[in-house]
């Protein structure tokens, strides 16, 4: 296998709550090479659909990559206590995407998830951002 394992950042944007949504991933190798950058708007989604959208685009692509452990880092706290299941999906709209994701995930052979600030997650953040003006969505 090419890579032990990989580091994804996440961060979904939405410019209005349900409104313009994008997604924005970075994905490393274990030496912090950047592997991918990932701008991509996704439609009309709330902001934690965006984030789910992120993450399954992210695991996605590691999948692709062919590593079998992914650490995800998210400046979503929902997300990831959702993941972790110390909170509980509640929300119809995102049950569908947690079900995805988990399903993606249980293709890894490890995994973990882990909350960062949002500074910390500074270039998804701006990859999203990227495909909202780049779809002609400027704040």
């Amino acid at each position: 296998m090419p890579y032990k394992y990989l580091i994804i950042n996440t961060d979904g944007a939405s410019r209005g709550n349900p409104g313009p949504a994008a997604a924005g991933i970075t994905i490393k190798d274990e030496t912090g090479t950047l592997l991918r950058a990932v701008p991509r708007f996704l439609g009309r989604l709330t902001c934690n659909q965006a984030e789910y959208q992120a993450l399954i685009i992210a695991l996605e692509e590691a999948k692709r990559l062919g590593a079998p452990e992914v650490r995800i880092l998210a400046d979503s706290e929902l997300l990831v206590k959702q993941l972790k299941g110390e909170y509980r999906v509640k929300n119809s709209g995102l049950t569908p995407l947690f079900a995805t994701a988990m399903k993606q995930l249980a293709g890894f052979e490890r995994w973990n998830a882990r909350h960062i600030p949002r500074e910390q997650n500074s270039e998804a953040d701006k990859l999203a951002n990227e495909a909202l003006d780049k779809a002609g969505l400027r704040q």
